[in-house]
């Protein structure tokens, strides 16, 4: 029992949680608006985009690489469906939307997967320049600027709710939508991929050793190519989602997510080296940052200082991190002494 014990708590998931109960006592405290419904739907909702874009952040991670251009991603072709069905007068449901925006997705994540995963070629150099790619092309090409009216199926997606919650003191209600079922079927598909197949055993044999992984019997540069596929998939599902919950398209709102979304990420405990890490530390570490940006208007603290309250979070759990990752190597060397 004290060795399951030791195993828990030698990973990030435990601690990131009790931050999470943490903050949220704190913020009771302080508003007493923290564990109400609406606010908890608030939460969750929130967490949908990102959660998305964590999913598909978290496996290049995984894979010893990293993909800065999602955001982009996401955005082109969010915006290149929705101004497609706008100009054909669509009226159908969200489900061509998303097909649409998963073909280009596919695409687009495969122009990442040939270079860095055919030709070799530096992750973050890669996706740094498809980024720009990316944005030039929706803003030149596409001529891309704000669509305030999207398609109905669209907006009837994302205005129907899946929970509908009031607070009983102010009065106020939120809706958490029907996105929020696909972040759920998303992690949960991806859960079963990473952990009970060949495919998902690649992904994190890459990320300790590609050399290693090579050798076992694992196609490197194929398994790259199809995953920065699935993360062009998962992006644009996130695209998707966030143009029909705020009811508009606007192309330029995703750009800039990265950063937290990477942070989120690695407080999680998923090592930048790659080769560890799990999709419920990359949920709790994406939650964290989320709760921490939204708890700022409970807390009365100016939005301002959002990003010093979210750079000690990241400080924090990386430092949290790297402590548990030097435990073994302290552990071997006490061993060796011992030996000795």
């Amino acid at each position: 029992m004290n060795k399951k014990i030791r195993k828990i708590f030698q990973s990030n998931e435990p601690y990131i949680f009790l931050i999470i109960i943490a903050l949220g006592i704190v913020v009771q405290v302080r508003s007493g608006q923290f564990f109400t419904g609406n606010n908890i739907v608030d939460l969750l909702s929130a967490m949908i985009v990102p959660g998305l874009f964590a999913i598909a952040e978290f496996m290049a991670l995984i894979a010893g690489g990293i993909d800065v251009s999602f955001p982009a991603l996401a955005s082109l072709s969010a915006y290149a469906t929705t101004k497609f069905l706008l100009d054909r007068e669509y009226e159908g449901n969200v489900l061509l939307a998303f097909v649409i925006a998963i073909l280009i997705g596919a695409l687009l994540g495969a122009i990442n997967g040939f270079f860095i995963g055919y030709l070799n070629l530096n992750a973050m150099i890669v996706t740094l320049g498809t980024a720009s790619i990316f944005q030039g092309f929706m803003q030149g090409t596409l001529r891309a600027n704000q669509l305030s009216v999207i398609p109905a199926g669209m907006k009837e997606f994302g205005t129907a709710s899946f929970v509908t919650a009031t607070n009983k003191v102010n009065g106020l209600s939120s809706i958490l939508p029907y996105t929020f079922i696909i972040l759920v079927l998303v992690c949960a598909l991806m859960h079963f991929v990473l952990r009970y197949t060949i495919f998902g055993r690649g992904i994190y044999a890459i990320g300790g050793n590609a050399l290693s992984a090579h050798t076992a019997g694992f196609n490197v540069k194929r398994t790259k190519f199809i995953m920065y596929i699935m993360i062009g998939v998962i992006a644009s599902i996130g695209g998707i989602c966030r143009v029909c919950m705020m009811q508009q398209c606007h192309p330029t709102n995703m750009l800039g997510m990265e950063m937290n979304i990477i942070a989120g990420v690695v407080l999680g405990g998923v090592a930048l080296t790659g080769g560890a890490g799990t999709l419920t530390g990359c949920m709790l570490g994406t939650f964290l940052i989320i709760l921490v940006q939204n708890s700022m208007i409970l807390l009365g603290i100016p939005t301002t200082w959002s990003d010093v309250f979210v750079g000690l979070v990241i400080v924090i759990g990386v430092s949290l991190t790297a402590l548990q990752a030097s435990r073994p190597s302290r552990s071997r060397k006490k061993t060796a002494k011992e030996g000795a």
